[in-house]
């Protein structure tokens, strides 16, 4: 399978990919690893900025990437520790997002989805930071195969999506009456660290 082909399978999940915003660059990367009935995609982005300046009177920051270019957010109310925040500060935000699809030869569990999430916070006084976390976990019954296409039709529990499979390989173990189970995961994190 290929990423878009899992990212397709997100849809199983009923899953948003979130929207970009306009950001300093990122770095990233992406890994694929597949195995007979099993793939897993993990995507990771990183992106630092120094702070450039402050308005505290409208929770305002300006950003600046490495190569220069400036933009600036604005810190709601939930951001704790906001005046601990000083001109030099780097700014470093880590997004990671996976998806990991298994087919179950041979089961009969229940279509399902279960979402989970979690976070925290900075303590009162320390340089802002946070993290939080969410997973979705599907399951969804394998309702037509088109050898002709190289798809499978996968009926989730709120909606049904067709699939195209890059790897003849993996469509071959593919059979109707099979399901399939997804886990789709992201993590964001942002901390902010003294000027060196």
């Amino acid at each position: 399978m290929r990423i878009a082909t899992l990212i397709a399978a997100g849809l199983l999940a009923s899953v948003a990919l979130p929207a970009n915003a306009q950001a300093p660059a990122a770095e990233g990367t992406l890994a694929v690893a597949t195995e007979p009935g099993r793939a897993i995609a993990v995507a990771t982005v990183e992106v630092s900025a120094t702070v450039k300046a402050i308005d505290k009177a409208t929770r305002d920051i300006t950003l600046e990437d490495a190569k220069g270019k400036a933009s600036t957010v604005t810190a709601g109310p939930e951001v704790r520790n906001f005046d601990q925040i000083a001109v030099g500060d780097i700014v470093t935000v880590n997004y990671l997002e996976s998806l990991e699809l298994q087919l179950l030869k041979g089961h009969q569990a229940p279509v399902q989805r279960q979402d989970s999430a979690g976070g925290g916070a900075a303590e009162l006084g320390q340089k802002p930071a946070a993290g939080v976390a969410r997973e979705v976990h599907a399951i969804g019954n394998v309702v037509a195969v088109d050898a002709a296409t190289q798809t499978i039709t996968v009926e989730g529990p709120q909606r049904t999506v067709e699939l195209k499979l890059q790897d003849p390989e993996q469509f071959k173990l593919v059979e109707v009456g099979d399901q399939v189970e997804a886990t789709y995961t992201q993590a964001l994190a942002i901390s902010v660290e003294a000027k060196k």
